[in-house]
């Protein structure tokens, strides 16, 4: 019986992906980024705000303009002219599109344990560094037959070693300062690059264009199947209250997905074999309450999200204006569906999202 059940996961696991066209999977977080300016551009309260935007007038001429889908193109170009166009933008709940956290926290562990895991567990309730019993979606496909030592993580913040628990997973996290151990000009340079540049954020966040520029290197010298990107600079720049920061780390952010995207299209390994989605971890507060800074089960908005979805699978729809209800939760699932694979854990039937893997 053991044998046949076996059998029968293996024919199911070699069907799906004989459907997909996904071969390759890039995921992109960017750390608290709301879905308001996502969806609507620079906020008018924060951005006429001297509490909060030192630079007023630098940031109206760059990212000001009259409707929310001037200022949304203004501030996020890639999105609303690439994404918007060849795949789906989902969560503008000013259309009644909603994505949520599952999980009742609403920062960032918490947050990104429901991303990769697909469980939002509520034991999982703080940012300390402890390894994460629960298996993530990273961890699985690493064992997959074709995706062995094919997974790989490079994220600013230094607290992802223990979120994808590195030790048990065997999957290959660089995070914050830590030094890549390859053997190449350009890897060296990356490496004396961040131990020589300013720690403006201290030693736990490394700036968010060394993070890009390594794991770009690594993708194109190792070619991962799986790759994940972790950026921090819009979380920090928001407790810090510098709107202006902020706007500029999510513009800079979009220029490189678009920079990241365009090699994808060029190189034979990728193209039109790779699916992208990018998403965050918790949402923020309300601006006209001054809650745009914080976030956690105090701030009323924090655990509304969204994400965006584009690949040969996911029919392009661009912006999604139906009405509906998904979860971070379900993007974990989503992943290995693409893939062909089916992530389910023992606490966790989540099924993926529909529209993302043709469904």
């Amino acid at each position: 019986m053991k044998y046949i059940v076996y059998l029968l996961s293996l024919c199911f696991a070699i069907s799906t992906n004989a459907q997909s066209k996904t071969e390759n999977i890039i995921v992109i977080t960017l750390d608290g980024f709301r879905w308001q300016e996502v969806f609507g551009g620079a906020d008018s309260v924060i951005i006429n705000s001297e509490k909060f935007t030192e630079d007023r007038k630098g940031m109206i001429e760059k990212f000001w303009a009259a409707t929310p889908d001037e200022r949304r193109k203004k501030l996020l170009p890639f999105f609303w002219n690439t994404i918007a166009q060849q795949g789906q933008l989902l969560g503008n709940r000013w259309h009644s599109n909603f994505v949520n956290n599952a999980n009742p926290y609403w920062f960032s562990y918490p947050g990104y344990n429901e991303i990769f895991t697909g469980y939002p567990d509520t034991a999982v309730n703080s940012n300390d560094k402890r390894w994460n019993k629960n298996e993530n979606v990273l961890e699985f496909i690493n064992k997959q037959k074709g995706f062995e030592n094919k997974v790989a993580a490079f994220t600013s913040w230094d607290v992802f070693p223990w979120i994808l628990n590195e030790e048990r997973s065997k999957v290959y996290v660089n995070s914050a300062f830590e030094t890549t151990n390859f053997n190449s000009p350009t890897f060296k340079l990356l490496n004396e690059m961040q131990q020589t540049t300013t720690r403006f954020m201290g030693d736990g966040v490394r700036p968010d264009l060394l993070t890009f520029y390594i794991a770009k290197e690594y993708l194109k010298t190792y070619k991962p199947r799986v790759l994940y990107i972790g950026f921090d600079e819009t979380d920090d720049f928001a407790h810090a209250g510098k709107y202006d920061y902020y706007l500029q780390s999510a513009y800079m952010v979009d220029q490189l997905i678009a920079d990241l995207w365009g090699w994808v299209q060029i190189d034979p390994n990728y193209k039109n074999k790779t699916t992208l989605i990018i998403t965050t971890d918790h949402g923020r507060g309300d601006a006209k309450k001054e809650q745009w800074t914080s976030h956690g089960t105090k701030v009323p908005d924090a655990g509304q999200i969204w994400m965006a979805v584009m690949g040969p699978d996911t029919e392009a729809k661009g912006e999604v204006k139906t009405p509906g209800q998904l979860y971070q939760k379900q993007i974990a699932p989503t992943i290995a569906a693409l893939l062909g694979f089916d992530f389910k854990t023992a606490f966790s039937k989540t099924e993926p999202v529909p529209s993302a893997v043709g469904k």
